[in-house]
């Protein structure tokens, strides 16, 4: 290479040196399992900046067992004023949805996206919580938290927020439903009964999921984990559609939309 050729040689190397690296950093970062880590990752900030710390007792990424395999929350707050299960939304774009929707709406300009009512997704945490936890239903809260930008275009519960605004909720609970002594009792409660915080648990729980969701699938009821039965409603304004219900009904009431 002559002489003349080597400054530029040597400044493309050092251009390379840095812009590769920072293409996959940013590679990276536009994957689902990286926002996914962002995102929760700024609420448990947000949580630890605007909350008590001699109230308010938080845990994250509590992997819970359920009759149907396993279930994960996000963050758990357990505080005088109740428990709060939150789950995080990483999104862009414009969010529709209502809370009996069973899919809402993400737009991003001209592409659209569909996915489940994180109400719903919740909903299965709270009943994990209730169910470990030996606590009256409404001692539990469900807490959903959209970060990265995303606008809601329909008007949302008080429980669905933006940001710091999960902090706010959790605050504007003031009455007390359990003393100090209950509190200790029941974080040491998750912190023992909880599956261990570890990659092997998050990968376990992972498949499972894949499993439940698979075409061919055995569908298991959540609350008491027998087989789920297709059945279709006779009666009502849904007469006609078919619907999930669990093979031990009247037993157990647990129904699932198609």
């Amino acid at each position: 290479m002559s002489n003349a050729f080597q400054p530029v040689f040597h400044m493309l190397l050092s251009t390379l040196s840095w812009l590769v690296p920072l293409m996959l950093v940013v590679s990276i970062l536009r994957t689902p399992w990286a926002k996914g880590h962002v995102g929760e990752w700024f609420v448990r900030f947000m949580l630890w900046l605007r909350l008590d710390k001699a109230v308010c007792f938080p845990l994250h990424n509590v992997t819970l067992a359920t009759p149907d395999g396993s279930t994960q929350i996000d963050h758990v707050i357990v505080s005088r004023f109740g428990i709060f299960a939150i789950e995080t939304k990483n999104m862009q774009g414009w969010i529709f949805g209502s809370e009996r929707q069973a899919e809402w709406t993400q737009k991003i300009y001209k592409r659209t996206f569909k996915f489940q009512n994180p109400l719903r997704q919740n909903y299965k945490h709270t009943k994990a919580l209730e169910a470990m936890l030996q606590v009256p239903p409404d001692t539990i809260h469900s807490v959903i938290v959209f970060v990265g930008g995303s606008t809601f275009k329909t008007e949302m519960p008080a429980s669905v927020t933006y940001g710091g605004g999960c902090a706010r909720f959790i605050l504007s609970f003031t009455q007390p439903v359990f003393d100090h002594q209950q509190v200790q009792d029941l974080l040491l409660a998750l912190r023992s009964g909880r599956m261990p915080p570890t990659r092997a648990t998050h990968s376990a729980h992972v498949q499972q999921l894949k499993e439940r969701h698979a075409p061919n699938a055995e569908r298991k009821c959540p609350q008491c984990g027998s087989a789920m039965a297709l059945r279709t409603a006779k009666a009502g304004a849904n007469a006609g559609k078919q619907f999930w219900g669990c093979s031990t009904f009247p037993k157990c009431r647990v129904m699932q939309k198609m």
